[in-house]
C-alpha cells in the first residue's frame, strides 16, 4: 500500500514538474540549440552543444535518473555505438556529451519529441529500408567528416528480457567509409546496488505507458561507461560490430560481477 502511494506521489510530482519544464524551459533550450547550430561557426556549436548536453541533465533528472560517468568521450570525429536498454539513454548518453543519434524514423512524428531529438541533430532511420539505410550512412559519413560525434544503437531495437543482442555490421559503414574511430559506450542502470531492469520496456508495453511508468518509479542511477576506441582503419564492418560488442559486454558484465 505504502509503495502505491509513493509511486501516485512521484509520478504526480514529477509530472508536474515535467509539465512546468516543457511549458516554460524547453522552448527556450530548443532555440537556443538551434539558433547557434544554425551559425555554423565553432564558437556557436559549441554554444549548441553545451546546451543540448544541459537539456539531457534535465531530462534525465526529471525522470529520477542521476548519470555516472567513466571513461573520457573521443574528442573529434568517432562513431559511438552503445548497448540499448531504454529510450531514455538518449537523454542519458546526450548528458556525457554532445552526440548525433540515429534512431528509428517514428520519432519524427511525436510531438515534443521530434523538436528535441532534431535540436540533437538526430538521424531518422525507416528500418527494414535500403533506401533508407544508404541515406542514413550518408548522413552519418557528413557528421563524421565535420568532426562531429556520432552514435548508433546496434542491436537496432529494445526488446525485453536479454540485455545485449548482436550489433548489427551494417550500422557501422560510415565509420570504414570516414575511416574514423569507433568507441563503444556500455550503459547500465542500477537501483540499491543493483541492476535496475524495469527501466527497459516490459512484454507488450508500448511507449505511453512505459513513459508514465519511468515518472513513478524510484529513482536509480544511469552508469555510462566510455570504453577504449578501436580503429577502423581496414577493419571489415563484421569486426568492428563484434569488436564493439565484446568490449561492451565486457564492460557489463564486469559492473553486474562487481556488484554481486
Amino acid at each position: 500500500m505504502f509503495s502505491m502511494l509513493a509511486s501516485i506521489v512521484r509520478f504526480i510530482f514529477r509530472g508536474l514538474l515535467l509539465l512546468g519544464f516543457m511549458l516554460f524551459f524547453l522552448a527556450p533550450f530548443l532555440v537556443s540549440i538551434n539558433h547557434n547550430r544554425r551559425l555554423g561557426t565553432k564558437e556557436g556549436t559549441s554554444k549548441a552543444d553545451r546546451r543540448a548536453v544541459q537539456l539531457g541533465n534535465r531530462l534525465a533528472w526529471l525522470f529520477g535518473i542521476r548519470v555516472q560517468v567513466a571513461g573520457q568521450p573521443h574528442s573529434g570525429a568517432v562513431l559511438m555505438a552503445a548497448n540499448h536498454i531504454s529510450w531514455l539513454d538518449i537523454p542519458v548518453l546526450h548528458s556525457a556529451c554532445a552526440m548525433a543519434f540515429v534512431a528509428k524514423a517514428e520519432i519524427d512524428d511525436w510531438p515534443v519529441f521530434h523538436s528535441i531529438a532534431s535540436a540533437g541533430e538526430t538521424i531518422f532511420h525507416h528500418r527494414g529500408s535500403h533506401d533508407s539505410a544508404a541515406d542514413v550512412s550518408s548522413l552519418m559519413a557528413q557528421h563524421l567528416e565535420r568532426g562531429r560525434s556520432v552514435m548508433i544503437f546496434p542491436e537496432g531495437g529494445i526488446l525485453p528480457g536479454s540485455p545485449m543482442r548482436v550489433f548489427h555490421a551494417r550500422m557501422f559503414r560510415a565509420a570504414v567509409d570516414v575511416a574514423c574511430p569507433v568507441q563503444p559506450v556500455m550503459v547500465c542502470y542500477m537501483r540499491d546496488g543493483r541492476i535496475d531492469e524495469e527501466v527497459s520496456f516490459r512484454a507488450g508495453e508500448g511507449m505511453l505507458m512505459n513513459f508514465f511508468r519511468q515518472l513513478a518509479r524510484r529513482n536509480s542511477i544511469a552508469e555510462v561507461h566510455f570504453l577504449p576506441v578501436m580503429s577502423a582503419d581496414n577493419q571489415p564492418r563484421r569486426a568492428l560490430a563484434d569488436g564493439a560488442r565484446a568490449a561492451v559486454k565486457a564492460s557489463y558484465d564486469e559492473l553486474v560481477s562487481d556488484i554481486q
